[in-house]
């Protein structure tokens, strides 16, 4: 269910320090004014994530999505992965430990990068990201940008990125909020935050505390889906400005949950507890050096702590016992030279030291890369922005990365306009398939990392542990490549009156995914298995978004995607006659073609959502219904031929949830929201345990 600082080489520190330029002033720094509208998004609204610079979101080169405070507020949202389900062409799918990823134009969770205030999160134990140790209520805006980002962010970035941009001081007023909001399985949901600026400083404090009894889908059996559980979130903001040109930011964020856990194994009852820490601490410095060179120095550092045990109450015997320990300390510089009006240079460059103490490997292990990065963002015509850039990676662990990327934005008219882009994006190999050991005692199997192999199979061989090697173990002497893709987006959009139209053609192509393989047989039968890149697959669709003012009370949203996301080796195998499947009603063995094939697991072909939202102004009521659905699709290959096929019986049938927001103000200052998650109760414990039924809540709310 889960989840020190070392010291900086000095001459890797001085060497960014001194050798580098970099960005602009960005992620909320200056202060912004968000112009927030449930109803239909300002296209005066502004968005950093995509460029790193300040830009309206209309004319972003990228496909784009912002999520802004009131929509957060009014949907009566408390967790990070709840409102991205809401949107188009993102789905949340759990990992094997039940952690909520989220998943973009069919790219999985592995492959999108997390960011609060531009810099990265870490913690992902089993591949996903936990979205549910996100908080949204000191939120000011979401932005989520769909495709390969790589050429700015690096690793990660593959799939796309999503930045949790945090609220920041107003004006010299004391601004408060406080809320407390009670839910169904006896959950509760407690919002404290403050923020001021005096002068040259300005602070902001928030706090959150959550508390849930969980829930049972399966009653008959002991234990339950997901246990009682409590977490706490902390963040403490503060700005000063030493003048119109220097100005500091520092913020410091806790979180730490708490879970016991009952399991039955084989008929024994045995007892534990789950506990998860994570800290981040981020310090920038933005300097504006005449009014063409802005420069912006950040030290960032985070830490992520998971422990995790099973024993028996009755003989105290430890059944599993489990530690996850990973800190990433990062120095980056970056600078924006405005050559001319609309022709803006970014440079930066930066390096990340990272480090993980886990159980399954031998020893502490560590990662150490420096990067550089340079954007050029400029208009070679009146009507036509283009921007291209490009991204260099020099990794420990495996070889270094050049990562391009190039956008352009042509607006035809007032009312119309067209967008594309084109880019590579890479995600290291992660610390679990270099370096992991791990025996599975009850089946007997292995799994190592790729750069540890060699070694621990000599070491089985010494121990005549093994039956045969299945390779040449010389085949690992190569570096593991870095997954890759190459990503291509084109768009249009039109904007008219109350009508706003989007439409996104999708194309990702993936080389080098990395995956298991046998690398030797055992004594007992099992195999031994390592990593290595094969897989070639693609994920093609498109996206629409609608967006309708019918008045100034009513407005109707909504969208949809649709996703091919398949296996490139499995369609070469489809073609050639080569793979076969067994009809369930003839019960006779049959070719497949194409036409059968379904894709990849846990892809819907379909995914739509629809938005009413209602206001009457004179009462100060605001209402919004939303509905989301997923088409079919499959979890696991169930015949043995290794695809996901029109004859397989794990496919999951499509559904909708439907939610359901009522919100009164009282005097401007209190708020009282009533509401439904799930409000017609869809379940399917055994495909879907992280879909609890239906959750009812209400909200108080004071702000002053």
């Amino acid at each position: 269910m889960l989840k020190n600082l070392l010291g900086m080489n000095l001459n890797n520190l001085l060497a960014i320090a001194f050798t580098s330029v970099f960005t602009s002033v960005i992620f909320g720094q200056e202060h912004i004014d968000l112009k927030d509208s449930v109803l239909i998004q300002d296209l005066d609204e502004v968005i950093v994530t995509a460029t790193r610079t300040v830009r309206q979101l209309s004319s972003v080169p990228l496909p784009v999505t912002l999520i802004s405070k009131e929509q957060l507020r009014n949907t009566g949202v408390i967790r990070l992965n709840e409102i991205l389900n809401e949107q188009t062409g993102i789905i949340t799918v759990a990992d094997e430990s039940g952690f909520d990823g989220v998943q973009i134009q069919g790219i999985a969770a592995d492959y999108i990068l997390i960011l609060i205030n531009g810099v990265p999160l870490v913690g992902r134990s089993a591949g996903n990201f936990d979205l549910s140790r996100l908080t949204v209520g000191n939120i000011e805006q979401i932005e989520i940008v769909k495709g390969p980002s790589s050429s700015l962010y690096g690793s990660e970035a593959l799939g796309g990125v999503i930045n949790i941009i945090t609220e920041h001081p107003k004006d010299d007023k004391i601004h408060g909020d406080a809320s407390y909001r009670f839910a169904s399985f006896n959950t509760h949901d407690i919002n404290v935050g403050v923020d001021q600026r005096i002068k040259k400083f300005g602070y902001s404090f928030f706090a959150n505390s959550l508390y849930s009894d969980g829930y049972d889908l399966f009653p008959e059996v002991v234990g339950q889906t997901v246990p009682e559980f409590n977490n706490h979130t902390f963040n403490g903001q503060v700005f000063y400005d030493f003048s119109k040109n220097m100005k500091l930011f520092a913020s410091g964020r806790y979180y730490r949950q708490d879970q016991d856990i009952n399991l039955l194994i084989d008929e024994e009852l045995f007892e534990g507890s789950s506990d998860i820490k994570e800290s981040n601490m981020q310090l920038r410095l933005d300097h504006h050096v005449g009014n063409e060179l802005a420069l912006q120095y950040e030290l960032y550092y985070t830490n992520y702590m998971a422990t995790e045990f099973l024993q028996s109450p009755v003989t105290d015997a430890l059944f599993s016992e489990s530690d996850f320990d990973q800190y990433l300390l990062r120095p980056e510089i970056r600078a924006t030279y405005t050559i001319k009006p609309k022709h803006d240079l970014t440079v930066g460059v930066g390096f990340n030291q990272e480090r993980l103490d886990r159980t399954f490997f031998d020893e502490e292990v560590r990662f150490d890369s420096e990067y550089a990065f340079v954007q050029y963002d400029f208009y070679p015509l009146k009507k036509v922005n283009l921007i291209l850039g490009a991204r260099y990676d020099n990794h420990s662990a495996y070889r270094s990365q050049f990562s391009p990327k190039a956008s352009t934005h042509w607006k035809i008219s007032d009312v119309v306009s067209v967008k594309g882009s084109v880019g590579y994006g890479f995600k290291a190999p992660d610390f679990r398939q270099l370096y992991f050991d791990f025996t599975n005692s009850a089946v007997g199997y292995t799994v190592l990392g790729y750069n540890v192999a060699v070694d621990k199979v000599l070491e089985l061989e010494a121990q005549g542990q093994l039956l045969d090697i299945l390779f040449d173990l010389e085949e690992l002497g190569e570096p593991l490549e870095a997954e890759s893709s190459i990503g291509y987006n084109l768009g249009a959009s039109y904007t008219k009156g109350k009508v706003r139209l989007n439409l996104n053609l999708f194309r990702n192509d993936f080389q080098n995914l990395i995956d298991t393989r046998a690398i030797a047989r055992q004594i007992n039968g099992q195999n031994v298995f390592s990593y290595a890149n094969f897989d070639e697959i693609y994920t093609t669709g498109l996206e629409l978004d609608i967006h309708y003012k019918v008045s100034d009370r009513l407005t109707l949203s909504g969208g949809y995607q649709l996703l091919y996301a398949k296996d490139k080796q499995k369609r070469v195998a489809l073609e050639r006659g080569e793979v076969f499947a067994r009809d369930p009603r003839t019960l006779q063995t049959v070719v497949l073609d194409n036409s059968d094939y379904f894709g990849l697991v846990n892809r819907s072909r379909h995914t739509a959502n629809t938005k009413i939202f209602y206001n009457i102004p004179e009462w100060d009521v605001h209402m919004n219904l939303r509905v989301n659905y997923r088409s079919r699709y499959g979890l696991f290959d169930s015949n043995g031929n290794d695809i996901l096929d029109t004859f397989d019986t794990t496919f999951v049938n499509g559904y909708a949830l439907v939610n359901l927001a009522l919100n009164k103000t009282f005097s401007d200052t209190y708020t009282l929201q009533l509401g439904a998650n799930n409000l017609f109760d869809y379940r399917d414990a055994d495909n879907i345990p992280g879909l609890a039924g239906i959750q009812l809540f209400t909200r108080i709310g004071v702000n002053f």
